[in-house]
């Protein structure tokens, strides 16, 4: 069978175009690659097209539309991920211009479509407290439970995102006087940042554990699933799932509702500011493009605001009663001026 003009221009574009051209990482690549798996399940259950059927010709603004409501809708995906949906769209429809100039004014009508403005969520992190008690519920008798308390504890102490945790390796650890990981992050940016005593004491033991300090294993994943390759995304979730399941049961008052795996970098980020440390190596330890990013923990930090305030002046609201409280006079007029209206 021919491959379509959608067909080819979507290969090109993944294959060639986003790792040749714009020297995008393969992770990138892997999200937009399920954007497109979703639009042709899309315009298949709904549009009644058929993948090898699938054109350019069929591809309109009021469908993409379409696909951007049923995913929210059928999918559940909040506006966020609609979103980034939509910005994957917009990628291709912008090669697309260059590619096939035939449909510059439709190209042009998709790039048109706006983004969505987000509901600004609660951000979920966890208390030192908090931390603590999550921390507590791996079995340290068991492997498994070994090797969880250690990736719990390295997605707080590196403040790392879920797939910096997968893609790490032995090869990644420096381990110096000050030991250190190297974290490629989006964009294939990469950062260094320190790890604390502990972190580096319970690591040191899982590795040796684990067999991956020999020269052979530096390029295996530090945290492999049972075929020994990287783990996934929803593998780490559940994991974090699991132990959170457990400690809010402990301490319900303590464990917020709901976190996810990046709760454990907020909680570095706000106990970070709530140590006072510069916003700046915030956002360089957590690899953000600037401190505009960083300052949501400024802004969504309560001890933060409670320290702020307690350093003005404490003798303005006075404790006790005041002379007008005492004055017998001044409240009867009040009490007057009630009565009245």
């Amino acid at each position: 069978m021919k491959p379509t003009d959608f067909a080819n221009a979507l290969t090109d574009f993944l294959g060639r175009y986003l790792t040749v051209e714009c020297g995008y990482s393969p992770n990138t690549v892997t999200t937009y690659s399920y954007t497109f798996s979703l639009f042709i399940e899309y315009m298949e259950a709904e549009e009644l097209v058929r993948p090898e059927k699938l054109t350019l010709s069929e591809i309109t603004k009021e469908r993409i539309i379409g696909f951007l409501s049923w995913i929210e809708k059928h999918r559940k995906c909040s506006p966020s991920t609609r979103n980034a949906r939509l910005g994957a769209l917009h990628s291709f429809f912008s090669y697309l211009q260059y590619r096939n100039v035939a449909g510059l004014a439709k190209w042009q009508d998709i790039l048109s479509i706006k983004t969505k403005k987000p509901k600004a969520p609660e951000m979920a992190y966890l208390t030192i407290e908090g931390l603590k008690i999550i921390l507590r519920q791996p079995d340290l008798k068991t492997r498994k439970g070994r090797r969880d308390f250690v990736l719990l504890g390295l997605l707080y102490d590196s403040g790392c995102r879920v797939q910096e945790l997968i893609d790490l390796t032995p090869s990644c650890f420096r381990f110096d006087e000050t030991v250190t990981v190297r974290l490629l992050g989006k964009g294939n940016k990469a950062r260094v940042v320190p790890l604390s005593d502990t972190q580096v004491a319970n690591l040191r033991q899982y590795m040796a554990e684990e067999r991956l300090t020999s020269p052979e294993c530096l390029c295996r994943p530090l945290f492999p699933n049972p075929q020994g390759n990287k783990m996934s995304r929803m593998a780490v979730l559940n994991i974090v799932k699991k132990y959170h399941r457990m400690a809010r049961t402990a301490s319900p008052e303590l464990i917020p509702e709901d976190i996810g795996c990046h709760s454990f970098r907020h909680s570095k980020a706000m106990h970070m500011l709530e140590a006072e440390i510069n916003l700046v190596y915030i956002r360089d330890f957590l690899g953000h493009g600037s401190t505009t990013t960083t300052e949501v923990y400024a802004r969504a930090s309560e001890k933060m605001k409670q320290k702020a305030l307690s350093k003005l002046n404490p003798g303005i609201v006075q404790e006790g009663r005041t002379s007008w409280q005492s004055d017998k006079e001044l409240l009867s007029y009040l009490k007057s001026l009630q009565t009245k209206h």
